[in-house]
């Protein structure tokens, strides 16, 4: 069984305790550990899958096919390993799964409550998670006082006194606010967060404090005083430029010295040379350029998270500063992408939008702008190209206007078609969802197979819509051929009358990572500045 290491947050959301908790994965991690990591969410939706992302942000899918916390996706860059279903739960999928068990009879009639069934069920799920592994790191969602959290915290108390102090760490993520009118930081808040802790039963021993200036041995005296930790037990988080930074701020404060003497815990010094070095290229880059981003989520740029991050490591890679213009696609005009090198459309749901999306699409294709489409910004490359080349007035997706035939439910494919090797998800909503990673054969001679580098690649996907294949010929007459295929449906596309129009069915932003970019966002960004 492994070591824990539970998380927890105080006064507010949106501190960074997700990029807290993967700082100290990536550091266990490049300290020759093996290290696993959970996000146990106290919302009761079972998955943040019909969740707006305007209201949650991006839902982050496995490759198993989850579809999960964005957290989740901050997990898999700073770790630099895929996870899975099991790292990430909800209150929803935990009364769920006691429901069914109970309606199964495995209860053997028992009256099942919150203690010991609900939180049982949680620490069983803590438990799983830590087989085989050196340290499982726990991230519990929102705040100490939240109503809906006291199971989760009761059952990191719970696991706590069953596996002791020596096998146990708690962290306590909370904000030192510094306040402008006194010209001081306050440390009320970090001691009303702690107190509230105290009270449940759990005695943190680290104090991480998000401020946006740096403490001092003063305050760090008072808070360690105050919360009963070591004076090394308290680490400064500060508002940084990149958060690529924390692991190496977090290190440079000796963090996990503390962590590994209270854990027992035998650690080789971190190897963060390369690191480092990817991460003074997004701090000090020697070049810029400039994209547009032509979603319709643009209220809230954490829809499009994995996006941004992927953006960011190709620009690290490249040496590049890459600013992005963000354009909503319902107020588009030809004026915001004339100062643009390159011009992405991702993905998204809903008639919303669409019209300035296709606007952007021919821009980039009449103009020999460098593009990439994503998900839905495939669907609609194939829609623009199939009015404005092949003249095709009524071509559409089924998803606006339910006659049209150019995009279709992938139901329809699966029907035509009888292929039944097409793995699916049915949702609860009715729908037939392709979730997860699928191979993807790609074309001997394309532009893609020159990125890629190979016949067969994998990514992941999160749509119901795909391409009717009955276009095709008529596509590839006409310069847009298919270089990417699955089991029958297209996945990629290329215009070769352009220098890079690129579009892809999946979500290549999920793979990315800032040692190892996703290739066809690190050759789209690559272009943009050539």
């Amino acid at each position: 069984m492994a070591k824990f290491i539970f998380i927890t947050g105080g006064v507010l959301s949106s501190l960074g305790k997700g990029i807290a908790a993967a700082s100290i994965a990536n550091l266990l991690k490049e300290s020759g550990l093996k290290v696993n990591i959970l996000k146990a969410d106290p919302y009761i939706n079972v998955d943040p899958g019909t969740m707006s992302p305007l209201e949650h942000g991006e839902v982050f899918v496995t490759d198993d096919g989850a579809e999960t916390d964005l957290d989740l996706g901050h997990y898999e860059r700073f770790l630099d390993e895929n996870l899975k279903q099991v790292n990430n739960f909800t209150t929803g999928k935990v009364y769920q799964s006691v429901i069914e068990k109970e309606r199964r009879g495995e209860y053997l009639g028992q009256t099942i409550q919150v203690i010991p069934h609900i939180v049982g069920e949680i620490a069983q799920r803590m438990e799983n998670a830590a087989l085989n592994q050196d340290v499982l790191i726990v991230e519990i969602g929102g705040t100490v006082g939240d109503i809906e959290g006291l199971p989760f915290l009761e059952a990191i108390r719970s696991l706590g006194l069953k596996y002791g102090k020596q096998n146990t760490f708690f962290a306590h993520l909370t904000l030192v606010p510094f306040i402008k009118v006194a010209g001081e930081l306050k440390t009320k808040p970090t001691q009303h967060s702690v107190g509230e802790l105290r009270r449940i039963g759990i005695s943190p021993d680290m104090i991480i404090a998000r401020s946006e200036i740096a403490l001092g041995e003063e305050i760090k005296e008072k808070i360690a005083r105050s919360c009963g930790v070591e004076i090394d037990c308290v680490i400064e988080s500060i508002d940084a430029q990149s958060i690529y930074q924390i692991p190496l701020k977090f290190n440079e404060q000796n963090i996990l010295l503390p962590i590994a003497k209270h854990l027992n815990l035998k650690l080789k010094n971190p190897n963060l040379k390369n690191y480092e070095n990817l991460v003074e290229k997004i701090i000090n880059p020697s070049k810029k350029t400039k994209i547009a981003f032509v979603g319709k989520y643009i209220g809230l740029k954490e829809s499009y998270k994995s996006l941004t991050e992927a953006i960011i490591h190709a620009g690290a890679n490249l040496d590049t500063k890459v600013e992005i213009k963000w354009i909503d696609s319902e107020e588009i005009t030809i004026d915001d992408l004339q100062d643009c090198s390159g011009i992405l459309v991702p993905g998204g749901f809903g008639s919303r939008g669409i019209d300035g999306k296709l606007l952007a699409i021919k821009y980039a294709r009449e103009n020999n702008i460098p593009f990439l489409g994503i998900c839905l910004g495939m669907q609609l490359s194939l829609i623009e190209f199939s009015r404005n080349v092949l003249n095709i007035q009524d071509a559409n997706s089924s998803e606006f206007d339910e006659k049209a035939d150019t995009i279709y439910l992938i139901d329809n494919f699966i029907n035509q078609n009888g292929n039944q090797q097409i793995r699916t998800i049915k949702t609860p909503l009715g729908g037939t969802l392709r979730l997860g990673a699928y191979a993807c054969n790609i074309k001997k001679g394309s532009l893609l197979h020159k990125i890629y580098n190979s016949d067969l690649i994998y990514e992941r996907h999160r749509h119901r819509y795909e391409a009717n294949p009955k276009y095709r010929e008529l596509y590839e007459k006409n310069g847009l051929i298919i270089s990417g295929e699955s089991n029958g449906l297209i996945e990629c596309i290329e215009n070769t009358n352009n220098d890079f129009f690129v579009a892809v069915q999946y979500h290549p932003e999920f793979t990315s990572r800032l040692k190892k970019p996703n290739p066809v966002i690190l050759s789209f960004i690559e272009k943009c500045v050539k």
